[in-house]
């Protein structure tokens, strides 16, 4: 039989699609007139007839037996459903004399059931007859038109099922959850129409049209009673962007109501934090374009008086506890500018000081005493001791792939230790450090007694594995692509693992690197790097490279903010296809090289973000020493350190790098390979391997005739210039940059920027080779002068990567130096 949809919409009633019959209704009616003359001998109670009753019979006992005594319940019509279950709904029991009202409370609940589509209940001279046409059982629930969102994810959403009775009313619901779904997603244009397809036995298919519609993104955001801060700095300071009039390059947002409210909240700690503590959201409205493709959106704000920081003070109510033991509690001063971030920074100090003395259980409220004339809030904190909790258990849910472990031993406690909720806090920001999950709920419960709490932790986990395909141009490297797979969770066990395939003009490598951040379920990280490498030099060297190299290593924390890098150096170094003419001191490095070594890098990070950072510094420190037993027996050190510091609400930033490296050599001396260079992106103004010491002499041959291995005759003598960078074995440079908007609007990710590089290399073994193709030997200029650039740089973010662009100018320079002025670099990823 031909399988036949309707929509619900269209079905007319409880009848799934089926013809509507109006003589049921008119035979219930003349019903209703003869049983309100002929009550209480009988009594049909139908799901259209209740009311019916009501008016024809309002003089009805309601109590009064209908059936003086039910002896049976007949049940007709009951396909699936067992009459014990129907019987079991009812309030009427056999034995029992019936009356109107259980009778109309027994249809009630057996319509509430949602397993029938109507019921009629008949008194009978020993019982009561129940006749029930079910609903028909849903058969399958699919999902057509979806690409946006998965049929996983569809389903998850909502409630009708399979094998369940069908409802039209949930099925409406459902159609509406999804819809908000999408809204959710940024598909205001979506529509989904519930469908069923009848089958036989009482079965249908529901069935979920969707038309998921265009993204609906924000084509303007606009800011209405700001004075202090332009609508571009409140822009910047909520979640939901923009779209741009490059919206097709350039990463773009979409309406999200649930976002709306948050970025509400987002406005009032911004003011929050430059004083404005009176600051109100009067009103966030959105509204539809009247292309209906994009939203506009209206912040009406209320800023306020600029409050400053009046006295600041501890009221400690924990008998024992001398206030004057805490210090640096307050990171501000009296008189500057109010900042609810210095208040929830100084309640983090005062808890961890606490903690430090033994009190883990401390409740910490800030009081504010607010001088609304003169301006000013003064904040005292007060400290009572709470009642001790101690963990019962730590339950993790919606971990589908993760492992219960990974997500456990981010938690510095256990079952039985003392709660601490600074402790709480801090394992749910490392949790959503781990980059595995898109939301992070960490929150305790009561346990089974008052003082024992649950730890719940709730996540939803994200993809974490990818494959990426990268196309691209460099100024110094021609075209550039990449292949790379990678997994930051691998197999649920909190382990990365990367291979990686990088091919350009002048280098070929492979790579693969595997890590594991908790090695021995300890805060200690294991790992190895495995690449080979091939790079072409003789562009600037005369001589190509190839590398194969195996690097164990271990890193662990050291103290606050600082790790500790250790490994070991397995390597094949080989310069191979030596030019006829390189330079003797390249000549002299051809040929294979084993190394072997150890090493080790010590960084501290303070800065406030590891991404894109505006305040705090980060130095490390490495060293690295060949064993006995390599070609070349040496030792590496480089020493950085680079400050940050934002301006202007951190739109302005500023930065400083400092930079030295030494290289020592306990044997023959080093090859070209092992030395340091600069140029390029670590020398702005200056191509690869662009200053310090380079061979530019001028050598000279004559043509052999191979038959002889004489000189040809007439004999000629040709002459050749060589322009081989040698690298140097010291080196230290200063780079300063401030990067800053140019005006457009921030989701289109586009900086400019100013840069100062100066610095040297310099450092040779020797500086004087014999040259075969000349009299006099070759003498290298190892002179430690300093070069110097200065440039603007223009930086944009977009969707299919980033692009840079330099324009630099050496101020000091030699003239064997290899100046650039321009420099880009532009790729894309999908």
């Amino acid at each position: 039989m031909a399988a036949q949809r309707t929509p619900t919409a269209r079905r007319g009633g409880p009848s799934c699609g089926r013809p509507h019959d109006p003589a049921p209704g008119l035979r219930r009616r003349a019903l209703a007139a003869t049983l309100a003359a002929a009550l209480p001998g009988a009594l049909v109670a139908t799901a259209s007839t209740l009311a019916l009753l009501a008016a024809a019979a309002p003089a009805l006992a309601q109590d009064a037996p209908v059936v003086p005594r039910v002896e049976r319940i007949l049940v007709e019509g009951a396909q699936r459903v067992d009459d014990s279950t129907i019987q079991a709904y009812m309030t009427v029991q056999v034995g029992e004399p019936a009356t109107a009202a259980q009778i109309n409370e027994s249809l009630r609940r057996l319509l509430d059931t949602g397993l029938f589509q109507d019921v009629v209940i008949s008194p009978m001279a020993d019982g009561l007859l129940v006749q029930v046409r079910e609903a028909p059982y849903i058969n399958l629930v699919t999902f057509e038109g979806n690409d946006e969102l998965e049929d996983d994810v569809l389903m998850g959403s909502v409630t009708s099922a399979s094998r369940a009775a069908f409802s039209r009313a949930t099925a409406d619901r459902d159609a509406q959850t999804l819809l908000d779904l999408y809204r959710r997603a940024g598909r205001y244009g979506a529509t989904v129409e519930p469908v069923i397809i009848e089958r036989e036995n009482n079965r249908v298919d529901l069935v979920f049209e969707i038309d998921e519609g265009e993204p609906t993104g924000i084509r303007s955001i606009d800011f209405v009673g700001n004075r202090e801060f332009s609508d571009r700095r409140l822009r910047g300071a909520i979640q939901t962007r923009e779209n741009g009039l490059l919206a097709w390059i350039f990463s773009t947002g979409t309406y999200d109501p649930d976002r709306l409210e948050y970025d509400k909240e987002l406005l009032r700690r911004y003011y929050l934090d430059y004083g404005y503590a009176d600051f109100e959201v009067l009103s966030a409205t959105a509204e539809l374009a009247a292309d209906r493709e994009d939203f506009l959106i209206t912040f009406t704000v209320s800023e306020g008086e600029q409050y400053t920081f009046g006295d600041l003070g501890l009221d400690i109510q924990i008998p024992g506890v001398d206030p004057e033991s805490f210090t640096e509690i307050f990171p501000m001063e009296p008189g500057e500018i109010y900042s609810i971030s210095d208040v929830d920074q100084a309640i983090e100090n005062l808890i961890f000081q606490l903690g430090q003395q033994g009190y883990a259980f401390v409740d910490v409220r800030p009081r504010a005493d607010t001088d609304a004339e003169n301006r000013v809030i003064g904040v005292t904190l007060e400290v009572a001791e709470g009642p001790r909790v101690y963990v019962e258990r730590i339950d993790i849910e919606g971990n589908t792939r993760t492992l219960d472990r990974v997500i456990r031993r981010e938690f510095n406690m256990a079952e039985g230790d003392a709660y601490n909720a600074q402790e709480v806090q801090q394992a749910r920001a490392r949790l959503r450090e781990l980059g595995f999950f898109e939301t992070v709920e960490v929150r305790p419960e009561r346990g089974t007694a008052d003082d024992r709490a649950v730890i719940k932790t709730t996540v939803e986990e994200r993809l974490t594995g990818s494959i990426s395909f990268g196309v691209g141009l460099s100024s110094a490297d021609g075209p550039i692509g990449d292949l790379t797979v990678s997994e930051r969770n691998f197999l649920g066990r909190g382990q990365f693992l990367s291979a990686s395939l990088s091919i350009s003009g002048n280098t070929q490598q492979v790579r693969l690197v595997f890590e594991e951040p908790r090695l021995l379920d300890r805060n200690l990280t294991g790992g190895f790097d495995i690449g080979w490498l091939r790079d072409d030099r003789t562009d600037y060297s005369s001589y190509k490279e190839t590398r194969l190299q195996f690097l164990p290593y271990l890193e662990f924390p050291v103290g606050e903010d600082q790790r500790l890098q250790t490994r070991l150096r397995l390597s094949q170094d080989e310069i191979r296809d030596v030019l006829r003419f390189a330079s003797p001191a390249i000549q002299a490095d051809e040929g294979d090289e084993f190394y072997m070594g150890v090493g080790a890098t010590w960084t501290l990070d303070q800065r406030d973000d590891p991404v894109e950072p505006a305040g705090g510094y980060i130095i490390e420190l490495s060293e690295d020493v060949t064993a006995m037993g390599s070609s070349t027996v040496f030792s590496r050190t480089v020493a950085r350190a680079k400050a940050y510091q934002g301006f202007f609400d951190d739109e302005v930033v500023a930065s400083i790098e400092a930079e030295a490296g030494a290289l020592f050599s306990a044997g023959d001396g080093l090859r070209v390979t092992d030395r340091f260079f600069l140029g390029g992106d670590s020398f702005r103004g200056f191509g690869r391997a662009g200053i310090g010491p380079r061979d530019d002499s001028t050598t000279s041959f004559v043509r052999i005739d191979p038959a002889t291995g004489r000189p040809r005759k007439p004999i000629r003598r040709f002459s050749y210039t060589r322009d081989d960078a040698l690298g140097g074995n010291y080196y230290a440079v200063l780079r300063s940059d401030v990067s800053f908007p140019i005006g457009l609007p921030e989701e289109f990710g586009v900086y400019g920027g100013v840069f100062a590089d100066v610095g040297t290399l310099f450092g040779l073994d020797r500086t004087t080779y014999p040259d075969r193709g000349s009299r006099p030997p070759v003498t290298i200029d190892d002179s430690m002068e300093l070069r110097a650039s200065v440039g603007a740089a223009l930086y944009i973010d977009s969707a299919f990567g980033p692009l840079r662009f330099n324009f630099a100018y050496p101020l000091a320079y030699e003239d064997s130096d290899d100046r650039e002025f321009f420099r880009f670099t532009v790729g894309t990823r999908f």
